[in-house]
């Protein structure tokens, strides 16, 4: 069928056949279940795998996102997310037309808070990348308090713990993308995930769960951040009160399935998720950081970095900057003075909170990772993302801001809102740069220890410490950095487990 309508792609998948459409030289599918619906009955438990069906099934339109709200994803997760329907666990796949190989296989995880966010957003057009020579798929997943949830009435009802349900549901994707993504010209032997903060913590995630192991060969994490998990218990008493809240006390497992699921979403502080999965199931017995801590995550290679203004989140999730450093002064617990001693000429407890809430949250996971790699035996390539594009430096006067990198990873700039507006030539040759390296890592990491590039970027090799700055004090230019904040991250590292936290 495909060779006599080449415009209309069909695939033969393991639950049936698939008719997709062309955008120029790559292929598209969009919208395809990788899991049965996970409603009535089957809310709050593990998925299960998609039906058949028979004939052609049409695969030409995204699939409704979960329920989440539109506003803040417009202004916050990369735009309008459509529909939305507990209905939601579908994925997207991007292919080149002209293929000969299998093809590296690139798995994005959406960011958004585990409560924003979709596959199908403008930014995650995976077109740039399929156009490389990779088979782009980005995926779906619960969101907020369906996609994380615990309380005893839900206990005991499958063999094994389950609250991290989102989690679950990434796992069934990849394990989807095994089993069919060789039909797509893609090569199940060279699957990279992928994903930017809530996405990069997902990764981060797989790569300490025991169920996740074996399901990708490369893992890349964009702005992941060290907030710990949320243990069980605490999210107990969540999952109870949020019964009462809606006057369910005792409440049974049909009464908490007979909320409606548009009635999550809107809950505020303290009944909303927290930005991190839930420790003490099945997929995270054990604490995320605690995992890399002890170097026990799976041995993929991996790529991390974040960007130099990270801190333009925290008001997001309610963070007083200078507050955090009045807090400091007032507790004496751990000096300001040694604080101010790493930021030399910071004036200021704004910009000095700015940085301080930063480099705690995110840069120093990119430091916790490389060392837990060295010692596992893993090699990782770490980067610090400070371009800006040339219109738009008075607005981002602190650097690039949280999020901002992903149209230039993807090579979007130019298609998405707002940025398609104001960029020019050398930013869209610059985002054409960074793609550029991201391909090249899920096509040569691991067979090679470095990538090839505008500036060949090595791994951090044993005793090796060096990071790839992507732009240069917000203008254009790759320049490799030894010891990057080194003196900032060893303190860090060894008082994140007691200081970094949304309280």
């Amino acid at each position: 069928v495909g060779m006599e309508n080449p415009s209309a792609p069909v695939v033969e998948t393991r639950q049936g056949a698939l008719i997709g459409s062309t955008e120029g030289d790559t292929h598209v599918w969009c919208g395809i279940p990788y899991a049965a619906p996970p409603v009535g009955p089957w809310r709050w438990r593990s998925p299960r795998p998609p039906a058949r069906w028979d004939g052609v099934r049409p695969a030409t339109a995204f699939s409704a996102s979960s329920w989440q709200s539109s506003e803040s994803c417009q202004e916050l997760g990369g735009g309008d997310p459509g529909q939305f329907s507990e209905d939601c666990l579908y994925l997207n796949v991007w292919s080149p037309v002209a293929r000969a190989d299998p093809l590296p296989v690139m798995v994005w995880l959406h960011g958004g808070g585990f409560t924003l966010g979709a596959g199908g957003l403008p930014p995650y057009n995976g077109r740039a990348l399929a156009k490389r020579g990779t088979v782009v798929v980005t995926i779906n997943y619960r969101l907020g308090h369906l996609g994380f949830f615990a309380h005893p009435a839900l206990e005991g009802e499958e063999e094994r713990v389950v609250h991290n349900f989102a989690l679950l549901d990434q796992i069934q994707a990849l394990e989807w993308v095994r089993d069919n993504i060789a039909a797509f010209g893609g090569d199940p032997e060279n699957i990279t995930v992928f994903g930017e903060s809530a996405g990069a913590r997902s990764v981060l995630s797989l790569m300490a769960s025991p169920l996740a192991g074996g399901l990708f060969h490369k893992a890349i994490v964009q702005s992941g951040y060290t907030l710990p998990d949320t243990p069980r218990g605490q999210a107990m008493h969540k999952g109870e009160a949020i019964a009462a809240h809606f006057g369910l006390h005792n409440a049974t497992a049909e009464q908490l399935r007979a909320i409606p699921p548009e009635a999550f979403w809107p809950l505020t502080s303290p009944l909303n998720i927290a930005p991190a999965p839930i420790v003490g199931d099945c997929v995270l017995p054990e604490a995320m950081l605690d995992v890399f801590f002890a170097a026990r995550q799976h041995p993929v290679p991996v790529m991390i970095g974040s960007n130099s203004d990270e801190a333009s989140v925290m008001s997001v999730f309610g963070v007083d900057l200078a507050g955090q450093i009045q807090k400091l002064r007032r507790e004496r617990r751990f000096g300001l003075g040694l604080i101010k001693l790493l930021y030399p000429g910071v004036k200021g407890d704004e910009e000095l909170g700015r940085q301080v809430c930063r480099d705690m949250a995110f840069t120093t996971m990119g430091y916790v990772v490389m060392q837990a790699q060295q010692r596992a035996g893993g090699l990782c390539w770490r980067y610090w993302f400070d371009y800006v594009a040339e219109a738009e430096h008075a607005t981002y006067i602190n650097g690039a801001w949280h999020g901002n990198e992903v149209p230039y990873v993807f090579d979007t700039l130019g298609q998405v809102e707002p940025s398609r507006q104001y960029v020019n030539e050398r930013d869209l040759a610059f985002a054409a740069q960074v793609a550029d390296y991201w391909v090249s890592f899920a096509r040569d990491a691991g067979a090679r220890d470095s990538l090839a590039g505008p500036t060949r970027w090595p791994a951090c090799r044993k005793g090796r410490d060096v990071l790839l700055r992507i732009g240069v004090n917000k203008h254009a230019g790759f320049r490799l950095e030894n010891r990057f904040m080194r003196a900032r991250m060893s303190l860090f590292k060894r008082v994140m487990k007691h200081h970094v936290s949304l309280d």
